[in-house]
């Protein structure tokens, strides 16, 4: 088989970068088509992709890490002083009190401590591709669990919550904030709702490939009848009553997920985009001042939910809508904040080191992860601090 070519660039110093990333996709035979990118304090130094069909401009879905986009729209209102995390939802949504909810906080919502993760009798497509029919779904549903006293990831519908609100308060919606506030000024390959002519430069996400005896036990964990119930806490919130866990793979290559950028995760981009969006939440960009003031970082990089997670089960920590990444990678800082999507895409940004990260693939990690994220971030950061 020919050797795969890693195409891209790399500012000195950041060679080793090249070498990792040369490395993971010789081992993946460059079956998952990959990007890689990173900034340095504003600086973009990682530009490497690798894989068939794959280029730098490419775009895919993101999955999860849509999670960051939103929150960083969310934290710019909260900076603007229009929007209080310890207000309740139903002070803006009135309807949203019902089932007793009223005392639900935004700051709950965001570190997912409501007790709401999805709608018994699950969501189909055209509900789950449209945050607004997704809320008025939750308006009316009862938590799981006392909010407050546990957490459990709302894949689907946490930014639907948050989105309503927001559209209370501002009469827009957070995919058009994103687009006038952050996308469009910072010229971001990112997108919440992509546009029509950007379709070709589309990948659909491809299926992930394990050995037979992965793909049987997860089969027997997850998709075996009796495995799962569709009205379980991880049933309900990963959409059982309508998906098999693999569906949720395939969830952006329908055009009314892409075209209406669900804010939880229905963002398509690349990693340039995902670099550039952590680069300039932290870091002056381009002589643009970063998005979040230092305040506002400190609030948003938070712990605020750690221990085990009543949907997936593991050991998870939340920061403010971000993931507390700085606990999945103990290379990076305690305020490091980020967001990982399932077909393996991960993002982040630490304030500390100036160090903005982003990665896609396009066929999907084997169980929703993709482990040479270690070892790629971990590459940047010594490089970064190298050079420092």
């Amino acid at each position: 088989m020919n050797e795969i070519q890693v195409q891209g660039t790399v500012a000195e110093g950041f060679e080793e970068v090249r070498q990792e990333f040369a490395a993971v996709v010789a081992k993946e035979r460059g079956e998952s088509g990959a990007q890689l990118a990173a900034y340095v304090r504003g600086r973009r130094v990682v530009d490497l992709w690798a894989g068939e069909e794959v280029s730098g401009e490419s775009l895919t879905g993101v999955f999860s890490s849509t999670k960051g986009a939103a929150t960083l729209v969310v934290a710019l209102l909260v900076q603007d002083g229009v929007l209080g995390l310890d207000q309740t939802v139903a002070h803006y949504w009135p309807e949203f009190a019902a089932a007793g909810k009223g005392g639900i906080t935004v700051r709950d919502v965001l570190t997912h401590r409501t007790g709401l993760v999805g709608a018994e009798g699950g969501f189909p497509l055209a509900e789950l591709a449209d945050d607004r029919l997704i809320a008025k779904r939750m308006a009316g549903q009862r938590p799981l669990w006392r909010p407050g006293s546990a957490h459990g990831y709302g894949g689907f519908v946490t930014f639907a919550i948050v989105g309503e609100v927001v559209r209370r308060v501002t009469g827009r919606s957070i995919q058009e904030l994103f687009e006038e506030r952050i996308r469009s000024p910072y010229g971001l390959d990112l997108y919440l709702g992509l546009p029509e002519a950007l379709e070709p430069r589309y990948l659909p996400v491809l299926p992930w490939q394990a050995a037979p005896e992965q793909q049987a036990a997860f089969e027997a964990n997850w998709v075996a009848p009796g495995a799962i119930s569709p009205h379980s806490i991880a049933g309900i919130s990963y959409n059982f009553s309508f998906f098999q866990p693999a569906d949720v793979l395939d969830f952006p290559n329908h055009r009314i997920v892409r075209a209406l950028g669900q804010a939880s995760g229905g963002g398509v981009g690349s990693a340039r985009g995902l670099a550039a969006l952590y680069a300039a939440a932290i870091s002056e960009v381009d002589g643009q001042a970063p998005l979040l003031e230092p305040e506002t970082l400190a609030e948003f990089s938070m712990i605020h939910s750690t221990g085990k997670d009543l949907v997936g089960g593991e050991r998870a920590q939340y920061a403010l809508g971000f993931k507390a990444v700085g606990m999945s990678y103990p290379f990076l800082s305690a305020n490091a904040i980020g967001h990982d999507g399932s077909a393996g895409s991960e993002a982040f940004a630490d304030p500390i080191t100036g160090v903005a990260y982003g990665y896609t693939r396009r066929r999907a990690a084997f169980g929703f992860h993709a482990p040479e994220n270690h070892r790629l971030a971990a590459a940047v950061v010594r490089a970064a601090t190298a050079s420092a």
